[in-house]
């Protein structure tokens, strides 16, 4: 077995505050948690029960093993109370062996990896047993997490004067920074300046086919340190370093640093100590050759391995070395690049497809008998009176935290707001009023922070950002002061408006961890952005991962559909109100009227202030120029209380035929379901057909997804108890029990399968009318034509469901 093993303590290690005994005893800690790591994906592939054979259970061994030495120094000598971490995915075992030693995780989870209600593959803050400070698992989001969650605590302390979180650290696999969101982050201008925020880089040089060749590891560095980052590194070992110091040493560090990865990854694994110096020496100019063999003449054979393999990411006194210096930036993010071998202190160390490779039971029995790990007991932790134990007992006791953070009360949001909209107006435009008067609401209006990717003034914030000013971390200097502006941009720390580069990802995940400020910084925002509705599609990644973490936030995608006529198929989204109805942890509403966007905007204020049960909020909006007069007769039917009621529970009737056409025939019903853009062409059709002498009712669906998931659940309900009533909520109201064999018509400026589900609720016959093709530049009206939504087409639908209901 391929064994590779830290150098011993050094005396000089006394320089980062620890002598030789402390380190000995983070040794101890360290190979404790390689054994409890590599035992935890042992036991799920091999000892525990798997229905699924042969499908294996999975689990990473070697990516674990590269980084327990860095978490070792981590948790067991860097961390303090209020570090908030992300650790990168396949290391997920070494976090959940750190919490076990640090008394935070209870021993029968040890045997749960990648089971049903036990540890999850890749660490979870909403699903792990133990404190995850932030999920991780689609490589680059978990990585750039903290780095917006650092820019929000920053933000929150400015404004309210304390929060609970210190630094912001994140361990990322080097693979990871092949993820552009990575450098989106990176070069992203509000982050700079943060000097809190820690990124170690596991520069074990392999991903998941290959090893990565070397030249890439600079260009990644000066990547950094041109964003203004600053940049350190962990390359080498205290040992190596040693050596590479003494008389010449110069050819050692030479031979090594010029040394492709490929090579470097087969020296390591060589065990014979004779040949390991001869290849090492392996160089065409002679006296080279002989620095280099005269720098290692000193060593053993039998230590010559462990001196090549002493790299700095394996280097406790090393790692903490460079650790205490990144601590000392306070001035910028930092960035350590700590070289790792994949697989470091197992059999397959360094072997280029041990990606996925697992220890044999022979292997793992070697591994335990070398550690003196007692059979009888393999998942046993340190005795506390042990010298270990007594470590792990004093670090755990001073990572506790006590967090109360303050409590946004849901009834400190009014039911209404005093907004007044125009007798025409869009939902954009309504948007931006309603949060004017938003910003107003005592102890709420001072917890709204907003963003946008680049498009504050064209999403209709700039009222906002009048009043409530612009952010930044330092007081920017007014060099028009005294000219007249229809926009006062000047950036301070007291504005409530972040603008962010043109990166969609990078809104979703600054709108995610602003929504988790009260649980990781202890002072809860309100995060609300605007971004072109078809440009969620790019960052959709992030949002499905601040909507997993159960993060708290409100975005307005705007303009939406093809009603952005002019601006062609590039800027007319179609999919996203499928993306509405269908992604978890999201309420989604697509508003008409002015009146409606308040009521929506304020449920979504108290859905971010209820942290235990509340969902991020998502708004569909136009800027298409609405006629607000077709709400009077439903506001004057229903009245405000219960319209509101039916408008947050996902739609009412607009246009009723019992009011509207009370003497036509109940014979010939028709419902014509629209999303709220597309009201104006489905009341219109309604006329036409009240003309012909069809009963046409308009339902205006304000929450597609309110309505579907009522559905979904009344159904859910009957499957785990057949006798149970059907209770379709909203449904019911919205189609009593007299109409509810009339077909459907549904119409929505997107995907035409977004509404169909409706007429599956009562099994009728539907003409689902859609946007199903990439759009085009022209006049709105003609556009509708050409992709059939027009009220024309509505019309001719109406007229062919009733056939069809007939048939």
């Amino acid at each position: 077995m391929v064994t590779l093993r830290q150098a011993p303590p050094r005396d000089e290690d006394e320089g980062i505050g620890l002598d030789p005994d402390d380190i000995a005893v983070l040794q101890e800690i360290e190979r404790r948690v390689l054994w409890l790591s590599t035992l935890m994906v042992h036991h799920a592939n091999n000892v525990r029960e798997n229905p699924d054979k042969p499908t294996k259970v999975g689990g990473h061994q070697a990516s674990s093993a590269s980084v327990v030495t860095i978490m070792t120094a981590l948790y067991f000598q860097f961390l303090k109370a209020g570090d908030r971490t992300s650790i990168k995915p396949h290391a997920s075992p070494v976090f959940h062996a750190c919490q076990y030693l640090l008394g935070r995780l209870d021993e029968r989870y040890l045997t749960t990896l990648r089971e049903l209600g036990g540890l999850q593959s890749y660490p979870s803050r909403t699903k792990d047993p133990d404190p995850v400070d932030f999920s991780t698992g689609s490589v680059g989001l978990g990585a750039v997490a903290p780095v917006f969650a650092a820019l929000a605590g920053r933000y929150a302390e400015l404004k309210f004067g304390s929060v609970t979180s210190n630094r912001f650290i994140s361990l990322i696999g080097d693979a990871e920074l092949d993820e552009g969101n990575v450098w989106e982050t990176v070069a992203e201008e509000a982050v700079q300046g943060l000097g809190n925020v820690i990124w170690i880089i596991d520069l074990n040089r392999q991903s998941l086919d290959r090893v990565i060749p070397g030249i890439k590891a600079a260009r990644l560095k000066a990547l950094f340190a041109g964003a203004g980052w600053s940049v350190l590194e962990a390359k080498y070992g205290t040992s190596l370093e040693a050596a590479m110091a003494g008389p010449d040493g110069e050819a050692l560090r030479q031979r090594i640093d010029t040394m492709s990865n490929e090579e470097y990854q087969a020296l390591i694994r060589v065990t014979d100590g004779a040949d390991l110096r001869r290849r090492l020496a392996d160089v065409a100019d002679r006296a080279w050759r002989h620095g280099i063999l005269d720098a290692v003449a000193e060593i053993p054979d039998d230590q010559l391995q462990m001196l090549v393999g002493n790299l700095g990411g394996h280097d406790l006194p090393k790692l903490i070395q460079v650790l205490n210096e990144a601590d000392r930036v306070d001035h910028a993010p930092v960035v350590i690049f700590a070289y790792t071998v994949k697989g470091y202190g197992l059999a397959f160390a360094g072997d280029p497809m041990n990606h996925s490779q697992l220890l044999t039971n022979t292997q793992l029995e070697q591994l335990r008998e070398s550690f003196g790990i007692d059979e009888a007991d393999q998942w046993a932790t340190f005795s506390p009176d042990s010298t270990a134990g007594e470590w792990c007992g004093a670090i755990a006791e001073g990572l506790v935290e006590h967090r109360d953070p303050p409590i946004l009360d849901v009834e400190a949001v009014p039911s209404s707001i005093d907004t007044r909209h125009p007798k025409q107006t869009s939902t954009q435009e309504a948007f931006g009023r309603t949060l004017l008067r938003a910003g107003e609401i005592p102890r709420i209006g001072e917890r709204i922070v907003t963003m946008s990717p680049d498009v504050a003034t064209s999403t209709h914030l700039a009222g906002w950002i009048n009043k409530a000013g612009v952010f930044s971390i330092e007081e920017a200097h007014d060099f028009e002061s005294d000219a007249k502006r229809m926009l006062r941009w000047q950036p301070s720390p007291r504005g409530q408006h972040i603008e962010l580069g043109i990166s969609e990802m990078n809104l979703f995940m600054a709108l995610s961890q602003f929504g988790l400020t009260g649980e990781l910084s202890g002072q809860p925002l309100i995060p609300i952005g605007t971004v072109y509705d078809p440009f969620i599609c790019r960052g959709l990644d992030a949002l499905i991962y601040g909507l997993y973490v159960n993060a708290k936030m409100i975005f307005a995608g705007t303009p939406a559909g093809v009603s952005l006529s002019p601006e062609g198929g590039a800027h007319q989204s179609t999919v996203t109100p499928s993306l509405g109805i269908e992604l978890p942890n999201l309420v989604y509403f697509e508003p008409t009227f002015g009146r409606e966007v308040d009521w929506v905007l304020l449920e979504a204020l108290r859905q971010c202030c209820d942290r235990e049960h509340g969902l991020s909020t998502y708004l569909r909006l136009s800027t298409k120029p609405i006629d607000q007069s077709l709400m009077d007769e439903p506001l004057a039917r229903l009245g405000e209380d219960e319209l509101r009621r039916q408008v947050l529970a996902g739609g009412y009737r607009l246009v009723d035929r019992t009011v509207t056409a009370p003497d036509l025939p109940d014979t010939d019903v028709v419902h014509i379901a629209t999303g709220g853009i597309m009201v104006p062409e489905a009341v219109e059709a309604a006329r036409r057909l009240h003309d012909e002498g069809v009963a046409a009712n308009v339902i205006n669906v304000t929450s597609a997804n309110q309505l579907y998931r009522a559905s979904r659940d009344a159904r859910r309900a009957q499957l785990r108890d057949a006798h149970a009533p059907l209770d379709l909520g909203q449904l019911e109201t919205l189609i009593p029990r007299g109409e509810r064999r009339a077909p459907i018509v549904t119409v929505q400026d997107g995907a035409s399968h977004s509404l169909a589900f409706l007429g599956s609720v009562w099994g009728v016959p539907v003409v689902p009318l859609g946007v199903d093709e990439f759009g085009q530049s022209g006049a709105r009206q003609a556009v509708y034509r050409t992709v059939g939504i027009d009220a024309g087409q509505i019309f001719n639908a109406g007229l062919l469901a009733l056939d069809l209901a007939k048939d």
